[in-house]
């Protein structure tokens, strides 16, 4: 009853806005009376209820749909396939060399399992968890892999069917129920999932899988075997949290989560120390440093990441919004939490700077999609308007004050302007993280876009405007993760590492390694088995 209450008070003003209080009222006082007056009543109300409905979502229907019009592209279904698990690690065929001084796991995350029983989901994001292991040492490697034994996979499992719903695949009621008790599910807000697909993060030592719900699982990395499940909500008022925190050089990490009310919604920057006071801890001592209130409390902005340097939290609240109302409304149409996500382009995207050591805000918006923006701190009511605040002579980025104390921004390109022509775009990217995190640093990885997923790796120099690609036709590359040398002098000294797959049965997974200063390939572990493509993963070094 109380994530149904919590909901009522989200939403209440939304359905004032969409005409339909009336409607929604009756609904909800059929559901608590405990005499409803018989099932015809109540669903010849709610069939009027969603027929006066039309107007909330005639604005999406109208939205124009901008397609590739690339051809001949792979088909990727073999990539989005159930496969076994792999829990008894079998050898690589290694070819080329790999370093032997790397010696740990190169973990990844993903969705491995996408049925059951006769339940298909819909959504790449919805597939149970599947965990690999690539273990490196003397310069050979085993692969194992495991699934997730999350409380969604025991009981989609137990029940053969999909129980849990997930991001784009809601959850059919209990064929078991009778009528009115299967239609009456359809107003319960649903459980939330603790399917944690999307990455590996390290909190108070211990090492645990994510995903942007507020469960999370402590896992043990060497084993693969599942641990214990966290609740963020048990330590702090949040309703969930990313799957990608940062990290300070002593360990302390920071995070974000919103937490939705009857005040409206909000975004929190979180800290968790770095070390546990007794062994049993999980996320003791994590608080909410920073709350920030959405720009549009009925409508908050979606994220999936944010950025840190050595003092501040950068948050970009963009014009991808979470319509409450809508995910409610479309949970008793029978569909999924991804209809409720909507692009609004009229809105302004904002900056959100956060000073981690007091907690204080700075707000600037940008006009136009960001590239690198430079974000003057030290503005004042004397600060001049109309003119360029960016003092850094190496940026041509701009910063200019407005009358009404707005700082609008434009960007600068840090690619090369091959990255354009030829089509693609960069995503998953990654730093020298240990060394640089925080600081200025000249290059950066990631995985060039030609098709649907990334189907190359490249390396930008941001100072010269400098590409270089790895790319193999048919395969498929994870996102690069850079591990540096021992002995390591300059910021591109060390390995990058990849889990490279292929729909094509013919063809082996790889793992690939990199020289990341030359970005040549050093060599690769080829393995038996088909891999479907994941998210994210890290390097845990032994």
């Amino acid at each position: 009853m109380h994530s149904f209450s919590l909901m009522f008070q989200i939403t209440c003003s939304q359905i004032i806005e969409a005409n339909v209080s009336k409607m929604f009222f009756r609904i909800i006082i059929l559901l608590i009376r405990s005499s409803i007056g018989g099932v015809t009543t109540l669903f010849l109300s709610v069939l009027q209820y969603i027929a006066g409905l039309n107007n909330l979502f005639s604005a999406t229907k109208n939205q124009r749909v901008y397609f590739s019009n690339r051809k001949g592209l792979e088909c990727l279904a073999p990539l989005v396939t159930t496969v076994e698990e792999t829990p008894q690690p079998i050898p690589a065929k290694v070819k080329g060399v790999i370093p032997k001084w790397i010696k740990g796991n190169f973990l990844r995350n993903g969705p491995g399992k996408f049925e059951f029983g006769t339940d298909k989901y819909n959504h790449w994001f919805d597939g149970m968890a599947l965990m690999h292991q690539f273990n490196i040492e003397n310069g050979a490697v085993c692969y194992k892999s495991k699934f997730l034994q999350s409380d969604s996979y025991k009981i989609n499992c137990e029940k053969n069917r999909i129980v849990v719903s997930e991001f784009g695949t809601l959850a059919m009621p209990d064929p078991c129920k009778n009528f009115f008790e299967r239609f009456k599910s359809k107003f319960e807000m649903p459980r939330q999932t603790d399917n944690a697909l999307v990455s590996y993060v390290l909190y108070e030592g211990d090492c645990y899988v994510s995903t942007e719900t507020i469960f999370m699982h402590k896992i043990d990395p060497q084993t693969l075997e599942t641990k214990e499940k966290v609740d963020w909500s048990k330590f702090i008022a949040v309703n969930g949290a990313t799957a990608h925190p940062h990290y300070d050089p002593d360990g302390t990490a920071y995070n974000m989560g919103n937490s939705y009310g009857k005040n409206g919604s909000r975004y929190n920057i979180i800290r968790i120390p770095p070390q546990k006071a007794n062994s049993e801890d999980t996320l003791h001592g994590a608080k909410i440093m920073c709350s920030i209130p959405a720009a549009d409390s009925k409508r908050p902005s979606y994220y999936h990441s944010f950025a840190m340097s050595e003092n501040y939290v950068i948050f970009i609240e963009q014009p991808l919004k979470l319509n409450l109302l809508k995910i409610y409304i479309n949970k008793i149409r029978g569909k999924g939490l991804d209809e409720g996500l909507t692009w609004e382009p009229k809105s302004n995207t904002i900056f959100h700077i956060v000073n981690k050591h007091t907690g204080q805000v700075y707000d600037s918006v940008p006009k136009l999609f960001p590239r690198r923006f430079v974000l003057p701190l030290h503005i004042s009511s004397e600060s001049p308007n109309d003119k360029n605040l960016n003092t850094l002579s190496y940026s041509p980025a701009t910063a200019i004050r407005k009358e009404d104390g707005t700082l609008w921004c434009t960007y600068e390109s840090l690619h090369d302007p091959e990255l354009d022509e030829e089509e693609r775009c960069c995503e998953f990217p990654q730093i020298n993280y240990s060394r640089y995190n925080g600081k200025k640093y000249n290059f950066f990885y990631g995985c060039g876009f030609g098709h649907l997923i990334g189907d190359s790796l490249l390396k930008m120099d941001i100072e010269a405007r400098k590409m270089k690609v790895w790319k193999e036709d048919g395969f498929f590359p994870s996102e690069p993760v850079f591990v540096p040398s021992p002995k390591a002098v300059e910021e591109d000294d060390g390995i990058i590492l990849s889990a490279v797959v292929t729909p094509r049965q013919n063809q082996n997974t790889f793992l690939l390694v990199l020289d990341a200063k030359t970005f040549t390939e050093l060599g690769r572990a080829e393995v038996p088995r088909q891999i479907p493509y994941g998210f994210h993963g890290m390097f845990s070094p032994s």
